[in-house]
């Protein structure tokens, strides 16, 4: 790449729509532009990184004996009805209609259509197993898309499925889909760790989340300080094993005049919000559900979702409200005309205040005795200090980007798709399926958010867009000129991706470019190539050194080994 031909621009000056650093750092560098909300363009910096991270990923997946195809991203809604997953998607999806008025999808992802395909290849067991992936575009319409790369409505993923005979065949799949996943990532030189996680829409046995570590990642990860445990914090199980041993008192109403929320509770009446119980009144399916927590927690959706065994959660307006004796403000479980959930920890809670549903009153010393709910389970998020499920020691959080995740899918798919095989029993058996996802452009997010400083990113060798970049400081002198261009023909030629800065701008800007650009070597062409005098400098280093012209090749491989 020559700067002073070829397509390349920098921004000076911070973006000020950019919410994260790596899309600032991105969109400053001129890798990516910004078309509009969630959807970016790649430029050509920004496409030769991706292709890097690419290569990296196909490698492994090649390596693993998986085969690569290439998938539409224009579905026939008909597609997801088969899999029961179009209510599933709601509007996340991306939806459209032809000319004829038949209903079709922008792919969220590819399970089904995959299943589909791979009917063709599959009548017996002797067909089995394989397993077969693709990196193309996924399309979502996500509500608040944010955070660069990370979080877009249209973005690039490496997603792969294993087709096996059982579930021992689909335990060996995953174990090499699973390894797999901790090759790519350890040589993208990512901190990450594996953490269990809901299984979602996607359905089936079990889903792994490959998160990397970083301050502005999406997810909170849960984990333990002291063993191994790791978990997303939507499925962490909150664990209340500590028998109570207060004595039970009796039931009072007491007067809580203008205090509506639970801090006001308790600061009127001088209480530990410990002490307390909180009501959600929920629209859960359409139908009003009042759930139950301590005063302190946070409500876990995803686990309200599966214990109740429903599609959809919100808040309930106040028509809802209504078809209840619930007082907003003043919701309590005792008496209450409504569908009751209570969480697990508040079982093992005594003499709790609580809402008496009488304008201005609560209940204080109420107990579970006092109580008729329909259903109890862990319904709430477990907070930092907690109790490790595996250990009994304290959890910590973290966050993190998912950059890769792993699903046995089971049955769900071949089953609702007729995906089937012919055993050695001379019977049909629906195929065993596993799924397993990479987030390109999050790589991407991932490696930048871990690797900059305030000159701009600094990239891995094998991820930057350019190993090398040659700068010549005046390229009006000839003989520096026509060093650099030699430097940067030969290194091309040996297959050491190089570029260089042949610009008529001050030495100042072409540095501050490299250095954003996070170009992990940086040869400098000035005035002492007079006296066959060059300079090198690492990207993480502050200053460089000087070399001879002739040693600067072999100085660069061994840089770059």
């Amino acid at each position: 790449m020559r700067l002073s031909k070829d397509f390349f621009y920098t921004i000076k000056e911070n973006v000020a729509d950019e919410d994260s650093v790596s899309g600032n750092l991105l969109v400053r560098s001129g890798m990516i532009e910004k078309i509009g909300n969630g959807i970016y363009a790649k430029m050509p910096l920004g496409k030769k990184t991706i292709k890097n991270i690419e290569n990296i990923v196909r490698k492994y997946m090649d390596e693993a004996g998986a085969n690569e195809l290439s998938m539409p991203s224009l579905l026939p809604m008909e597609v997801f009805e088969r899999a029961g997953r179009k209510e599933a998607f709601g509007s996340s999806m991306f939806r459209l209609n032809d000319r004829y008025n038949r209903e079709y999808a922008l792919g969220p992802t590819h399970e089904e259509l995959f299943a589909i395909a791979s009917m063709n290849k599959v009548k017996s067991y002797r067909d089995l197993p394989f397993t077969i992936y693709q990196i193309g575009s996924k399309y979502r319409d996500e509500m608040r898309p944010r955070l660069g790369l990370i979080r877009t409505r249209e973005f690039t993923m490496k997603d792969s499925y294993s087709f096996d005979k059982d579930y021992e065949g689909l335990d060996v799949s995953y174990k090499k889909m699973f390894d797999a996943y901790h090759k790519i990532f350890k040589e993208l030189g990512i901190v990450y760790t594996v953490v269990k996680a809901d299984t979602g829409a996607m359905g089936g046995l079990l889903s792994e989340e490959f998160q990397a570590i970083t301050d502005i990642g999406e997810d909170t990860l849960v984990l333990c300080d002291n063993c191994d445990f790791s978990s997303n914090l939507e499925i962490t199980p909150c664990i209340n094993d500590k028998k109570n041993i207060e004595k039970e008192k009796d039931l009072q109403m007491v007067e809580t005049p203008n205090s509506h929320t639970i801090n006001e509770v308790c600061d009127y009446l001088k209480l530990d919000i410990k002490k307390t119980v909180k009501a959600l009144l929920m629209n859960i399916d359409g139908k009003l559900v009042v759930l139950f927590i301590r005063g302190d927690r946070e409500l876990n959706e995803a686990k309200v979702l599966k214990l109740l065994n429903v599609r959809s959660i919100g808040f309930a307006n106040d028509e809802l409200i209504a078809t209840s004796n619930a007082v907003a403000g003043y919701t309590g479980p005792i008496n209450l005309d409504a569908k009751i959930v209570i969480d697990n920890e508040v079982l093992n809670m005594k003499n709790f205040c609580c809402g008496a549903n009488k304008e201005g009153y609560h209940y204080i010393n109420a107990n579970i005795k006092d109580i008729k709910f329909d259903i109890s389970g862990d319904i709430v998020n477990v907070k930092n200090g907690d109790i490790c499920p595996n250990c009994g020691k304290n959890l910590v959080f973290k966050k993190g980007i998912e950059i890769g995740n792993t699903f046995k899918l089971g049955t769900k798919y071949s089953e609702s798709l007729g995906l089937n095989y012919l055993g050695d029993d001379n019977k049909n058996h629906p195929v065993v399926m596993g799924s397993y996802g990479i987030g390109i452009e999050r790589i991407l997010s991932a490696i930048v958010e871990q690797n900059h400083d305030e000159k701009g990113i600094i990239f891995p060798m094998n991820i930057a867009p350019y190993k090398v970049a040659v700068v010549v400081i005046n390229p009006k002198e000839e003989k520096q000129l026509e060093a650099g261009n030699e430097l940067y023909n030969n290194l091309n030629k040996i297959g050491i991706d190089c570029l260089i800065d042949d610009r008529t701008e001050r030495a100042g800007v072409k540095f501050n470019d490299i250095d954003l650009l996070g170009i992990p070597i940086r040869i400098t062409i000035g005035k002492k190539i007079n006296d066959g005098i060059i300079e090198i400098k690492t990207r993480k280093e502050e200053n460089g050194e000087e070399y001879e012209l002739k040693d600067t090749i072999e100085i660069v491989k061994k840089l770059i080994v």
